[in-house]
């Protein structure tokens, strides 16, 4: 499958980093159609071999991702209907959370319930300093439904994000940063260049390691320490027996760059 634009999630490849702009104005909610593409695109990008690192930003300066598409909540005519949305954000979630190509968010505004939940299955987050981040949705009469109840006591323990889910409140980002929702902060107009910044350094190491990496990373934490600790002992001896492997460490005894073949 093509990593194409669609209609509402762009996509360019450059030097092996796919940025990938969701471009639903105004705010660029969340609904069930960019759900859809988002999910064929990142069907897609793990046997993708021009791609080494995907970027996720939002079309405009406004927001990222303003949330879920209140119109369609507002349709909802049944529980089923409710689960079935929520299930299909989920799936889309997980994948990028499961990618094992790292994938950074490029916060450059407005990133709000459903917009945050998709920033937290991102590996990485880059934030515009004029970025704002919440779980809004209590004020709604509703809740989190994307995964906000467990991703983000998992990144800002469960006391602050309980405060944020039960109240609805909205903060700055430089409270990101300290909290630990977000890697760095920096002017809004620079966040795209940051993360393309972090992409091509990324994309410099050998593919082989980096997938490793994520998967003992995010297998491990559902883990005990001791049977996480067995997942990094397996993914240690997988990459050690890469090509990568042996460049890597040739090339350091040898005081020169490696260069790696991401197998």
């Amino acid at each position: 499958m093509a990593l194409t634009s669609r209609q509402n999630v762009k996509v360019a490849v450059e030097d092996r980093i796919a940025v990938v702009t969701i471009d639903h104005r105004p705010v660029n909610a969340l609904d069930r159609q960019t759900l859809q593409e988002l999910d064929q695109l990142f069907d897609a990008i793990p046997s993708e071999s021009t791609v080494k690192v995907v970027i996720i930003t939002g079309g405009g300066s406004l927001a990222f991702v303003a949330g879920a598409d209140i119109k369609e909540v507002s349709q909802f005519t049944s529980i089923d209907a409710a689960k079935e949305m929520t299930t299909l954000g989920h799936s889309v979630f997980l994948k990028m959370q499961r990618c094992p190509k790292p994938v950074i968010a490029a916060i450059n505004g407005v990133c709000l319930g459903g917009g945050l939940e998709l920033a937290m299955s991102c590996h990485l987050r880059i934030s515009g300093d004029r970025a704002r981040f919440g779980q809004p949705e209590v004020n709604l009469g509703i809740m989190p439904g994307w995964g906000g109840t467990q991703r983000l006591p998992r990144l800002i323990g469960k006391a602050k994000a309980t405060e944020w889910i039960l109240t609805g409140d909205v903060v700055m980002a430089q409270e990101a940063l300290r909290l630990g929702l977000v890697n760095q902060v920096v002017p809004q107009d620079q966040v795209l260049k940051a993360a393309k910044d972090l992409a091509r350094k990324i994309a410099g190491k050998g593919a082989v390691a980096v997938a490793q990496s994520l998967r003992a990373i995010e297998e491990g934490l559902a883990l005990p320490l001791e049977e996480g600790l067995k997942r990094e002992a397996e993914a240690f001896a997988a990459v050690a027996a890469s090509e990568d492997s042996k460049e890597g460490v040739k090339a350091f005894l040898e005081k020169r760059q490696p260069q790696f073949k991401d197998r």
